[in-house]
């Protein structure tokens, strides 16, 4: 049986991006084999180490986000990492093998280093690839749910797999492949890829007056349509994009047409937009408050899962253990 892991840092609230480009992918694989989804808490810490009072509360949050989205404790198994101490010792042996160079050439490292609000100058960020790669195959995971930003980490793992499996002369894992979603990068109000870093999201746990306000108010529509009369161009406009992505096709062909006509400004276009995020995002809004508001069975559902996933960590550090001739007792 296929087996299936991604995570997600505990950062706060899931944006609309985090929906289209993560969640609605990892609901639909936990019926394709076996699946694990990680809330990635030390990968939190390269960033969040001075304020690490935020990280359990973000925790059970986004356990309660992926509940709401769909994800079944019964069909899949949602665990917490540091809770799975076998991720680190896989990472230590990891890190014995993989040459430091191939750390420092992965692309997101200088540029979040180049960006960063935090200090980011530790090993813990410059190691944060191979802690990622140790959380893929230490399940022996076939399919990674990831976006196009996070495809070198993934060939990153795959080539420490081959080094490992060439070294000891074990075909000890498997080599991940990337499952994309079709919407690889969602647009943030602002044009650009939807970021929490950049402050241009529309969150899961918005209320409907604030996303009427950030779309009518703060999305940046087809900037060569200065006035009401001009025909717009919909191909290089961001509510358009969002059109594509949240409106039905009655809705896109209709605003697709008016647009270029000058039928439709860009206000009414943008409460048109409010309106579908509205109706994809409010229940899942009002499934993530229910769910907070029983801490208690998000708790159980971490206790479960992070038990169901030691157990299967702890088997392939043992095949890790023997391949590496390490003791065994």
């Amino acid at each position: 049986m296929s087996r299936v892991l991604s995570g997600i840092q505990p950062s706060g609230s899931q944006h609309i991006g985090h929906l289209v480009g993560a969640l609605e992918n990892f609901t639909r694989l936990q019926g394709e084999g076996e699946a694990f989804y990680m809330i990635a808490d030390w990968h939190a810490l390269t960033s969040k180490y001075e304020s690490v009072e935020e990280i359990w509360p973000a925790t059970l949050e986004l356990t309660a986000t992926f509940l709401a989205a769909g994800l079944d404790p019964d069909r899949a198994t949602l665990f917490v990492q540091s809770l799975v101490k076998e991720h680190a010792e896989l990472h230590l042996l990891l890190s014995m093998v993989t040459p430091l160079s191939w750390l420092e050439r992965v692309p997101t490292y200088k540029e979040k280093l180049q960006n960063a609000v935090a200090d980011l100058g530790s090993y813990g960020f410059l190691g944060y690839p191979l802690l990622q790669t140790a959380d893929i195959i230490i399940y022996k995971a076939h399919k990674v749910p990831v976006g196009e930003d996070q495809l070198f980490h993934l060939e990153l793992a795959r080539e420490v797999v081959r080094r490992f499996n060439f070294l000891y002369q074990r075909e000890v894992f498997p080599e991940p492949e990337a499952v994309l979603t079709k919407a690889a990068k969602v647009p943030g109000l602002d044009g650009r890829k939807m970021s929490k870093s950049y402050g241009n999201c529309i969150y899961l746990r918005d209320t409907n007056a604030a996303i009427l306000e950030k779309c009518t108010r703060q999305m940046a529509s087809d900037p060569a349509r200065l006035r009401r009369t001009d025909p717009g161009n919909p191909e290089i406009c961001p509510v358009f994009e969002f059109h594509k992505l949240f409106s039905d096709a009655e809705t896109v062909a209709l605003v697709a047409s008016e647009c270029r006509q000058a039928g439709i400004g860009c206000f009414d276009c943008k409460k048109r937009v409010a309106e579908a995020l509205t109706r994809r995002i409010e229940p899942i809004r009002e499934k993530i408050e229910s769910h907070l508001g029983h801490p208690g069975d998000i708790e159980a559902v971490l206790r479960d899962g992070s038990a169901r996933a030691r157990a299967v960590a702890a088997e392939t550090m043992a095949d890790v253990r023997d391949a590496m001739k390490l003791p065994v007792l």
